[in-house]
């Protein structure tokens, strides 16, 4: 995946150039591939381009906790501002067994209404995410149902130009249809499922055109009844120019899988083109 990601990136390169956007405003990648923050996928398109453009985005992420380690690797494709489709590789470490779990995830996201900055209203956008995992030893042990599952989420995102202090305050709330245990990784549905809505949300604060920061939260059903917790994250994301940006946070993703107090870091790489 780190070669075939690296080759992408290298030859989007010479094919495409959007920056029709204000720098910033596409936001990063959600680790399961969508356009937004790192947990919460947003309702903006991934990368720079305008309604007469397209653009190529790729990153890669680690997030590390006390227990666990996630990787993620994948890209995006927007065209023209009104569609974006993803692609994520996931590999989520359980160190207390020496395991590996690995999770594909295809996404769509299609621009339904507005603007990020210049409409009224918020910019709505509706998604799929398409999931399957390698391997649901591990997932049918616990109670889980299925290996693989779709998600369905409406998310709506809103920049308040000087809103804050003259600041430029940006938020976002999505509301996701799943079945999902731990996003996938712990497989799908099982004998606790009570709630297949789910409810999420972000907000950061552009310090200048280069730096936000921010904050996000992720509700989470808890299907299997090990007291899966909502996830929360502090982050900052640098954004240099339109090619580049990395973003850092503090995430404490709670009780997985029965294990208390999984906090950690997060770190992620990403460019557009």
């Amino acid at each position: 995946m780190f070669r075939l990601l690296s080759c992408f990136l290298f030859f989007s390169a010479f094919y495409c150039s959007a920056n029709g956007k204000i720098l910033a405003t596409p936001g990063v990648s959600q680790v399961e591939g969508a356009a937004g923050g790192g947990l919460v996928p947003w309702a903006q398109l991934a990368g720079y381009a305008t309604e007469d453009e397209w653009a190529l985005s790729g990153f890669c992420t680690q997030a590390n906790v006390d227990d666990f380690e996630l990787s993620t690797c994948g890209f995006q494709a927007n065209l023209f501002d009104r569609v974006e489709f993803s692609y994520a590789e996931q590999k989520f470490d359980v160190l207390p067994l020496s395991t590996t779990l690995k999770q594909n995830i295809i996404g769509t996201k299609v621009r339904l209404y507005g603007d990020l900055v210049y409409s009224r209203y918020p910019q709505l956008s509706f998604g799929i995410q398409h999931k399957q995992l390698d391997n649901a030893d591990i997932a049918f042990a616990l109670g889980a149902e299925d290996d693989s599952g779709t998600d369905l989420y409406l998310a709506a995102s809103k920049l308040h130009l000087g809103a804050l202090a003259g600041y430029n305050l940006l938020w976002n709330a999505t509301l996701r249809h799943t079945s999902a245990n731990e996003m996938g990784l712990l497989g799908f549905g099982g004998s606790q499922q009570n709630s297949w809505l789910q409810v999420e949300a972000s907000t950061a604060i552009l310090i200048n055109k280069h730096l936000a920061f921010g904050t996000e939260y992720r509700q989470k059903p808890n299907n299997l009844g090990l007291k899966e917790d909502n996830w929360h994250d502090i982050f900052v994301a640098w954004f240099p120019n339109k090619h580049l940006s990395i973003t850092a946070a503090y995430i404490n993703l709670g009780t997985i899988a029965g294990i208390e107090k999984q906090q950690g870091w997060y770190i992620s790489l990403m460019g557009y083109f």
